[in-house]
């Protein structure tokens, strides 16, 4: 059996920071306001809502822009660990990654699908071209924790390479 490791967050609602948040408590659907903290222990906290299609607030994060940021992340760590194995030298890594979400009629919903969309900025080399890059994000895609704990499809449609400026 492999290594277990935990997580640990707070969420709590309502956001102290926000006034007379959460005042009319859950009187009716409109009466209170979607702010809340996630807090980690040791990091800032990070200001909460819901989507702005469920009364959230739209300058806070929401939970479906998070799952979508947490699954493009996971794939660029281990795309980052395999890059640095095989000896390509990545400048820069951008993902412009979308996720669908379906709700129901009678509420409740689920993703139908996510797409990363990854653009490498790599020094010039061997290992710098597109087969190798498209193979190591296949190998990302397979090794990402997140994207292997979901159960609808996670697309990674890859940019071509750009190779960077030589260092001189």
């Amino acid at each position: 059996m492999g290594a277990h490791h935990n997580y640990a967050v707070t969420v709590s609602w309502p956001d102290p920071d926000v006034v007379g948040g959460g005042r009319a408590g859950t009187t009716s659907y409109l009466a209170y306001p979607r702010d809340h903290r996630v807090v980690l222990p040791g990091k800032p906290p990070l200001p909460g809502s819901a989507d702005p299609a469920f009364r959230g607030d739209p300058t806070r994060y929401n939970p479906e822009e998070l799952f979508v940021a947490s699954l493009s992340q996971c794939h660029m760590l281990w795309f980052l660990h395999l890059a640095s194995e095989r000896g390509l030298v990545v400048r820069a890594y951008t993902d412009d990654a979308t996720g669908t979400m379906r709700v129901e009629s009678r509420g409740e919903g689920q993703f139908t699908d996510v797409t990363l969309r990854p653009r490498v900025t790599a020094d010039p080399g061997d290992a710098a071209t597109d087969e190798t890059v498209g193979e190591l994000h296949r190998r990302a895609h397979a090794l990402c924790f997140i994207s292997r704990s979901v159960n609808f499809p996670v697309l990674v449609e890859p940019a071509p390479v750009h190779l960077s400026d030589p260092v001189g």
